[in-house]
């Protein structure tokens, strides 16, 4: 098991390189995490969803993604409060401190899953969450020690260095946690190593003295692993910037009267409940794209279009759009001939209303959308999950990806769909042709499809025979995904002990659990 001093040290890219680097040896690798709570979720073989990171450790495998990989999702609603998802499936909503009650009810549904991958596996390798040290949540934990303790685990302590402190988090982990717990850590990685990391042997040496754990690997940073799906908003910021076109690339190509063409300039305000961020992934690859990221308390900027990712909580995240302005500014970005475009919430917004009778995200209400599309749109209960494929409408270029949204939109502008998805339209476009929005998440995954719907904002440049259209990319951004796992698992194979990671493994001992009524009863 992976744990680590605190959250968003690299956990889940560390496992991902893992499980590529045993997978190439030959083994059955299986990912596991018993608990998660991110909104970047993705859909398995099974109709169900699972954090987006145990997606890609899946892929690093070379498997499909099940429920039993991340039996616990939960899906932050607001600073108290998350949607639950047990097995792929939404149970309910519920504040933190009920969920805290409720855990040791979930522990024997998280064990059964560990059990089935265990069954399929060689070498399963778990991701804690958070810090392995917040003994105030020890009592009924499912996340870190309590199912190490659960299966019998030995843990490997990860710290991150670029952040500061490793040294004292790494030592003082073991320092706050119950003896039987820091016993359970065999070994510790130092990870985002930056410049010569000589200069960090004697930090190792002084961790090993002090806690007599292997001293498993000291990883540098690599800036490869930047294109791979964030599992966190919190990292968003920081992967859209280190990502974009950086400068971006001024290029003379005729365009009707205006010979100077610069990138396509994509503002993307980063509300509050923003899901699903990997749908972001493909434009950050592309060398005709600049990412303008848009924090709260600043203005939309200038650009060709406005972006409008999905949201957990549409309403809330409409309310706060407006707060800050944006919806004035994006009356002056049309106005001067821009574009808008939204993926699942963000499509919502846009609409003429957005209801919320039972308020599956949040307190119950309705208010009124951007009204930039004749459509609107109620939000139920019941979650719609699919895979799904087709073409850009009006085109032959290939879409794939996967829908995952509560509710339902209806209105006037769908008879103009952007997609045509499993021979039926999907979306919808404006009379104007400015403003467009479609439910599909990964809908930039294919290359053709990525320049026709960029086309319809930025002209020439990315049609066939343009500028940007001409670039050379792999045709479906998996390609790039693939690369970069690929990249990381040889990093790991160079910079840790992937041996001495193996002799560790043990055999599980499931320890006896007490009765309790399961949560899915």
């Amino acid at each position: 098991m992976v744990q680590g001093t605190g959250s968003s040290v690299g956990k889940s890219t560390l496992v991902a390189g893992l499980a590529r680097a045993f997978t190439r040896r030959g083994l059955r690798v299986r990912p596991f995490k018993p608990q998660n709570m991110s909104n970047n979720a993705a859909v398995t073989a099974e109709g169900g969803e699972i954090g987006r990171a145990q997606a890609l450790q899946a892929r690093a495998c070379g498997v499909r993604p099940t429920v039993d990989m991340n039996p616990v999702l939960l899906k932050p609603q607001g600073e108290t409060g998350a949607q639950l998802v047990v097995r792929g499936q939404v149970r309910n909503s519920l504040g933190a401190r009920d969920y805290q009650k409720r855990k040791d009810t979930l522990l024997p549904v998280v064990v059964e899953s560990f059990q089935r991958l265990a069954e399929q596996a060689d070498l399963v390798l778990v991701e804690g969450a958070g810090s392995a040290s917040e003994i105030n949540l020890r009592a009924r934990d499912i996340a870190n020690m309590g199912f190490a303790e659960a299966v019998n685990a030995p843990v490997v302590l990860v710290g991150d260095i670029d952040r500061g402190g490793v040294i004292a988090s790494l030592v003082g982990t073991q320092v706050v946690l119950p003896p039987e717990d820091a016993a359970r850590i065999k070994g510790f990685i130092v990870n985002r190593m930056r410049g010569d990391i000589s200069l960090f042997y004697d930090g190792m040496d002084f961790i090993v003295q002090r806690t007599g754990w292997t001293a498993l690997g000291l990883v540098p940073d690599l800036p490869a692993v930047r294109t791979l799906p964030a599992e966190d908003a919190a990292d968003l910021l920081t992967n859209l910037t280190a990502r974009r076109t950086t400068p971006p690339v001024y290029i003379s190509v005729h365009n009707g009267d205006d010979n100077a063409q610069h990138p396509l300039r994509i503002a993307i305000p980063l509300l509050p409940l923003i899901a699903n961020f990997d749908d972001l992934d493909p434009l950050c690859a592309e060398p005709g794209v600049h990412i303008l990221p848009v924090q709260r308390g600043q203005r939309l900027p200038e650009c060709d279009l406005v972006l409008l990712p999905g949201s957990k909580g549409t309403l809330a995240d409409l309310a706060t759009f407006r707060a800050e302005g944006w919806a004035d500014d994006l009356t002056a970005h049309l106005a001067r001939g821009g574009h808008v475009m939204g993926l699942c919430g963000g499509y919502q917004m846009l609409g003429q209303t957005v209801a919320d009778p039972l308020g599956t995200e949040g307190p119950s209400g309705a208010a009124p959308g951007l009204g930039l599309l004749g459509v609107k749109t109620v939000l139920s209960d019941d979650k719609h999950l699919e895979d799904t494929s087709g073409t850009v409408a009006g085109t032959e270029a290939p879409v794939s990806g996967y829908e995952m949204h509560i509710g339902r939109t209806t209105g006037p502008d769908r008879a103009r769909p952007l997609l045509v998805l499993n021979g039926e339209g999907e979306g919808a476009i404006s009379a104007s042709g400015q403003v467009y929005g479609t439910y599909l998440h990964g809908v930039f995954g294919h290359r053709a499809a990525r320049m026709a719907l960029l086309a319809r904002a930025g002209g020439a440049a990315f049609q066939p025979g343009g500028v940007w259209y001409e670039a050379s990319l792999p045709e479906h951004h998996d390609t790039v995904v693939e690369q970069a796992l690929d990249r990381l698992a040889d990093h790991l194979e160079a910079h840790v002990d992937l041996d001495a990671l193996l002799t560790l493994a043990t055999v599980p001992e499931y320890k006896t659990l007490t009765p309790k009524e399961s949560c899915l009863s």
